[in-house]
């Protein structure tokens, strides 16, 4: 009898240890899965997703959504937002807001403006290719044409293609990848567009302003570039990978 109760003393004492171990296990995965901070993230973000659809590239490993836009022609229109493609071929859903403003050049219009071929400015938070409006420019017809006739070298997204490693212009003296702080509102916007610019084809997911004052604007959904450099007074100064 003493034998029988000794065993199963044995016995419960390593189911314990067992449970024990499972437990601390679960703690330990629950703790390492936490979101990454701003200033971490940048470093694995150069090319789209893998699992972004034939239509461009996708999200970047970053903390979460910025300030950015992206510009290209209205594919459809619903009741929530639109769609449009880029001069380089990337998808954009747009989800519009009871607070989204409509522009014309510098003109109000209403949402209804926004209609299929239009050609359109989107500027908003990003996550991944996917822009919740602040503001819809509707551009000159046939500008994002021209401007991808004219960008320093857009390379469109391609899957499984490897990255363009080039570097143009200037790059800020006090830039590495995961310095600097998240731009927003009208410095995030006026960079943003000034990258759209020089470069069509992508969606810009954020702004950061570096300790010089500058900006190194971050670009998905294209080969190259995947950061744009903007200066203080908002012109386009350089380029990488």
């Amino acid at each position: 009898m003493f034998s029988r109760k000794l065993t199963m003393s044995i016995v419960a004492g390593v189911a314990a240890i067992a449970v024990a171990g499972c437990s601390s296990g679960v703690v330990s995965a629950t703790s390492s899965s936490a979101s990454p901070t701003a200033s971490a993230s940048p470093t694995a973000s150069s090319s789209p997703a893998a699992s972004s659809s034939s239509g461009g590239g996708g999200s970047n490993a970053r903390s979460g959504p910025a300030a950015g836009g992206s510009s290209g022609t209205v594919d459809s229109v619903s009741t929530s937002g639109f769609t449009i493609t880029t001069s380089a071929g990337q998808k954009v859903t747009v989800d519009e807001t009871s607070s989204t403003t409509y522009e014309k050049g510098t003109a109000s219009i209403s949402a209804s403006a926004i209609t299929a071929g239009e050609p359109v400015l989107v500027l908003g938070t990003v996550n991944s290719t996917t822009i919740t409006a602040t503001q819809v420019t509707v551009q000159p017809a046939g500008s994002e044409e021209s401007a991808a006739s004219t960008a320093a070298g857009v390379v469109p997204f391609q899957k499984g293609a490897p990255a363009t490693s080039k570097t143009v212009g200037q790059i800020p003296a006090d830039y590495t990848q995961g310095s600097g702080t998240l731009a927003s509102g009208t410095t995030a916007n006026k960079a943003t567009e000034a990258a759209l610019a020089a470069y069509p084809g992508g969606v810009v997911d954020r702004v950061v302003e570096l300790g010089s004052g500058q900006y190194e604007v971050h670009y998905i959904g294209v080969n190259w570039p995947h950061h744009i450099f903007v200066s203080q007074d908002f012109k386009v100064i350089g380029a990488n990978d």
